[in-house]
């Protein structure tokens, strides 16, 4: 079993790659595209309250990436105030989860006519409609915000707020260490495993065994399982395209965009999923519910397909729940 670890971009993985398996030679999932590099360097000095050349003070739109101390390189309003960005947002598409006492904490940046850069690609500059109807400022597809409780320029006092705000960098990722470090920890990594009674599977960074579904079409690119049946069997999202592959070839490697707009990954073609009962590594309580769901393996073929290991498939029917008119599984 092959043990290099190896990172690999969804798009890099996916971009018009046809991937046959032994159990069905159909395509990969849609590939997806990952936005142009920033440009530019620099474009400021932050720190301890002291501006270089950060625009002054004005109601202008426009980000500037300077020097923030203990954070590192940040985007910055035309104040010079530190902006932020929110993980329980999306990029794909665009859109803020922050409204109402949320947003008095973290005052959206928002557009005030054509947005002026320096340091900052413009092609990953966009906006993105609030609740309220006014326009926010988006980098790499993430909102940006300022914190309330930075009182000046070089104030950075929201980084890792309740593990889930940080400083934007550039291209709308995470700035600094700590921001760095959190991304690395949600950091989605599959690998080719081992599952008592049944073989070969595929298992997520935490251990837990991944099926398929076969009301899933490779042909549709989409998922058949949402609402209530995606809250039984959560879909394994991207982590801003980038997923870890041990012991998986990269060229399987593919995602799909959800109904809510999130993108999931998908092994071989097939989208995957955890299954919440599930309930510690090695788990494997979702082999063949209803019929339609099935462990998968490195080659993206269900458990039990493969030739020669047919004698590895469960029963279609494990007896776990009946299904429901969404694909999911009731209790």
């Amino acid at each position: 079993m092959l043990r290099t670890r190896i990172a690999v971009s969804v798009a890099a993985a996916a971009a018009g790659l046809a991937v046959l398996t032994a159990c069905s030679g159909a395509e990969t999932a849609q590939p997806v595209i990952a936005p142009a590099a920033a440009g530019g360097t620099g474009g400021g000095q932050l720190s301890n309250g002291q501006v270089g050349n950060a625009a002054p003070a004005s109601n202008e739109s426009k980000l500037v990436v300077a020097d923030v101390a203990n954070v590192g390189q940040v985007i910055t309003d035309q104040n010079g105030m530190t902006l932020y960005r929110f993980d329980k947002d999306t990029a794909k598409p665009p859109k803020s989860n922050c409204d109402g006492d949320c947003a008095k904490a973290w005052p959206p940046a928002l557009a005030t006519g054509d947005v002026q850069v320096q340091g900052v690609d413009k092609n990953l500059v966009g906006k993105v409609t609030r609740s309220d109807g006014t326009e926010q400022i988006t980098v790499g597809g993430w909102a940006l915000y300022r914190y309330a409780k930075d009182t000046k320029p070089g104030d950075a006092t929201g980084q890792g707020v309740g593990g889930a705000w940080y400083a934007a960098n550039a291209k709308g990722g995470k700035a600094g260490k700590a921001g760095q470090a959190a991304a690395e920890a949600g950091a989605v990594k599959l690998s080719a495993s081992k599952i008592d009674g049944l073989g070969d599977a595929i298992v997520d960074q935490n251990g837990m065994t991944l099926y398929l579904f076969t009301k899933d079409t490779k042909k549709a690119k989409t998922s058949a399982c949402n609402g209530d049946c995606a809250k039984t069997w959560p879909a394994v999202l991207s982590n801003n395209g980038k997923v870890e592959l041990q012991g998986i070839d990269s060229k399987l490697l593919g995602s799909i965009k959800r109904a809510d707009g999130t993108e999931q990954v998908t092994i071989g073609g097939w989208p995957v999923y955890t299954f919440a009962k599930d309930l510690k590594p090695g788990d494997a309580n979702g082999m063949g519910v209803n019929g339609t769901w099935f462990v998968i393996e490195p080659n993206g073929c269900k458990v039990g397909t493969t030739p020669g290991t047919a004698a590895n498939q469960a029963p279609a029917d494990s007896g776990a729940g009946s299904s429901n008119s969404s694909g999911g599984t009731t209790y």
